[in-house]
C-alpha cells in the first residue's frame, strides 16, 4: 500500500470517468507521480516492475485524456523519466501499444495553432527512445499521417534546435522504412537535410550528426539518390568533407566526417551518383585525404569508408590495359587496325569502357521500394522448393583414376588392404595362411609395446 500505488489506483478512477471536470484531478495526481519518480529511486523500480500497473495506467490516461494538453505535458515528462531511467522498458512500452497512442497524441497536439512546442520535444523525444523497438513504427506513423508533422516541424522551426534535434531523431527513424523514405523526399526532406548541414560550421555538432545520419538513411533509397544528384548535392558532400577534414586539427569530430562519408557511400550506390563523384574531382579528394589519415588509427573507418567509396567509382576496364592505370602491361600479339580492340586501346585513359547497366531499370525503381515491405512480409513465410535435401544425393560420387586391374599391380605392397592376410611361419621361414582360431568370439586385440 505505497503511495505511488494510491496515486496510481486515484489515476485509474479517474479514467473510468468521463466528466471533463476530472482533467484537473488527472493533473493534480500526475504531478505527484511526477514527484515521486523524479526524487525517489524506489519509486522508479515500482513503476516499471515486473507486474506493476504502472505504464498501463499512464498509457490508458494518453489515450482518454488526451484533449488536456496540459494534463498530457505532464504525463509525456513522466513517460520521459521512465524511459531515461530504465530504458529497457522501452520494449514494454512498445507491446503495450504505447506507439500509437503516442502518434494518436502528436496528430492530436498538431491540430493545435500553434502546437505546444514542451510537448512536441516530449513526444518526438519519447519516439525517438522508443522507435528501434518497434520495427513497424514507419508503417505506423505512414497509417496514422504523422510523416509530415516532424517534417514540417523542422522547416518552421529550423533555428529552434531544441524542438529540430528530436524531431531529425524521429525522422531518422522514419527513414529506415523505403516507403517512408520516398514519401519524405518528394515533400522536400532531402533539400532540407542540407541546410541544416552546411555551410561548415562547428557549432551544434550534435545536431549535425544527427541530420548526417538522417539524410544517409534517405539517400539509401535511388529516388531520393537521384534527387541529390539533380540538385547537386555531391559536389557538396565532397565541399563539406572537405572542411571538416581541414578543420578538425585534433579529431574531435571523427563522427561526423564519417557521417558525410556514409551519405557521399549512399549517394554513389547509383549510377548517376558515381558519375557526379568523379566529375567532383571526389576520387583524387578522398584518396589525398586518406593518405593523411593513415599515420592516427583512430580514423582507420575513415580510411576504410573512402577506400570502399573509391573502389566502387573507379572506372572499370577490360584486359589488357595499355594505360598507366594498370600495373601490369598484356601486349597482344596482333592488334587489327580498325576494330573493337583498336578503340579500346585509342580511350582516353580516364574512360569507362565497360558499360555500367546497373541503373537500367530506374523506373521502375519507385514501385519496386513501395513493394519492400510486402516481399519482406512475403520473404518470411517463403520455402525454396528446389532446394535437395537428400544427403546421399548431394554426396559427390568418387571416381577412380585407374581401373582395378591397372591398381592390382601395387597389390604386392600393401597386404593388408587385401582378404588374403598371411603370417610369417619362424620354422620353415615361409608366409603361411592366416587362419583366425574358432573360439575366439571377439575381435583381435593388438598388444601395445609396453604390453609386450
Amino acid at each position: 500500500n505505497s503511495r505511488t500505488i494510491t496515486l496510481l489506483s486515484q489515476l485509474e478512477k479517474i479514467n473510468s470517468d468521463s466528466v471533463l471536470g476530472e482533467s484537473d484531478s488527472a493533473r493534480h495526481v500526475t504531478s505527484k507521480i511526477l514527484h515521486l519518480v523524479q526524487s525517489q529511486e524506489k519509486t522508479r523500480k515500482e513503476m516499471t516492475s515486473k507486474g506493476s500497473t504502472g505504464i498501463e495506467v499512464i498509457l490508458s490516461t494518453l489515450e482518454v485524456k488526451c484533449f488536456n494538453f496540459f494534463g498530457c505535458g505532464f504525463i509525456a515528462v513522466l513517460l520521459f523519466i521512465i524511459m531515461k531511467c530504465c530504458g529497457r522498458r522501452a520494449s514494454v512500452l512498445v507491446t503495450k501499444g504505447g506507439t500509437q497512442i503516442l502518434l494518436q497524441l502528436l496528430l492530436t497536439a498538431s491540430k493545435d495553432s500553434p502546437p505546444n512546442e514542451e510537448l512536441m520535444v516530449l513526444l518526438h523525444t519519447l519516439l525517438a527512445k522508443i522507435g528501434p523497438k518497434d520495427k513497424k513504427i514507419g508503417v505506423k506513423a505512414r497509417i496514422n499521417g504523422v510523416l509530415n508533422i516532424s517534417l514540417n516541424l523542422v522547416k518552421h522551426n529550423l533555428q529552434n534546435h531544441r524542438l529540430v534535434l528530436p524531431c531529425l531523431q524521429v525522422l531518422r527513424v522514419y527513414s529506415t522504412n523505403s516507403v517512408n523514405a520516398v514519401s519524405l523526399g518528394k515533400n522536400g526532406v532531402v533539400e532540407l537535410m542540407f541546410k541544416i548541414i552546411g555551410p561548415f560550421s562547428k557549432r551544434n555538432t550534435s545536431l549535425m550528426k544527427v541530420a548526417l545520419d538522417t539524410l544517409a538513411a534517405l539517400l539509401k533509397s535511388k529516388t531520393n539518390a537521384r534527387r541529390a544528384v539533380d540538385r547537386g548535392y555531391v559536389q557538396a558532400l565532397i565541399t563539406i568533407y572537405v572542411d571538416w577534414h581541414r578543420h578538425d586539427n585534433r579529431h574531435r569530430y571523427m563522427l561526423i566526417r564519417k557521417g558525410v562519408l556514409q551519405c557521399i557511400k549512399s549517394v554513389t550506390n547509383i549510377k548517376l551518383g558515381r558519375k557526379a563523384f568523379l566529375d567532383a574531382n571526389g576520387m583524387k579528394i578522398l584518396y589525398n585525404t586518406s593518405q593523411e589519415c593513415l599515420a592516427v588509427r583512430t580514423l582507420d573507418p575513415l580510411v576504410n569508408t573512402s577506400s570502399l567509396i573509391m573502389r566502387k567509382c573507379f572506372p572499370k576496364n577490360r584486359l589488357p590495359l595499355p594505360t598507366i592505370k594498370s600495373a601490369f602491361h598484356f601486349q597482344l600479339p596482333v592488334i587489327p587496325a580498325s576494330g573493337p580492340v583498336a578503340q579500346l586501346y585509342n580511350l582516353p585513359p580516364d574512360v569507362d569502357d565497360v558499360v555500367d547497366e546497373s541503373d537500367d531499370n530506374d523506373d521502375a525503381e519507385t514501385e519496386s521500394e513501395i513493394e519492400t515491405e510486402i516481399d519482406d512480409d512475403k520473404d518470411q513465410h517463403y520455402k525454396n522448393d528446389d532446394i535437395e535435401t537428400d544427403i546421399n544425393k548431394l554426396k559427390p560420387r568418387q571416381e577412380l583414376g585407374r581401373s582395378i586391374e591397372e591398381l592390382k599391380m601395387y597389390e604386392q605392397f600393401f597386404p593388408e588392404l587385401s582378404e588374403n592376410f598371411q603370417e610369417w611361419d619362424l620354422v620353415s621361414k615361409e608366409p603361411k595362411p592366416f587362419v583366425p582360431d574358432a573360439n575366439l568370439s571377439g575381435p583381435i586385440v593388438v598388444p601395445t609395446a609396453s604390453e609386450e
